[in-house]
């Protein structure tokens, strides 16, 4: 079994963002999502439905992100 850094995806109230992206990259993240479908069984109906779990993957797991967070100053 492969060990996916997304487990899961939960479905929260969106806000728009429209972004460009690579055919590559968009080929990667179709792929990815049919990977997920199958190490975890949850149906992944559209694979754009992964940016957010991975962006907020992303920037949790950045340690130069939440160093510089924890110390900006308070505005």
């Amino acid at each position: 079994m492969t060990k996916l850094k997304l487990q899961s995806i939960q479905d929260m109230k969106p806000a728009k963002l429209t972004i460009e992206i690579p055919a590559p990259t968009y080929s990667n993240l179709i792929e990815y999502a049919e990977i997920m479908e199958r190490e975890t069984g949850q149906n992944i109906s559209d694979p754009k439905k992964l940016v957010v779990p991975m962006l907020e993957r992303f920037m949790a797991t950045d340690r130069a992100f939440l160093r510089a967070k924890r110390i900006r100053p308070t505005q």
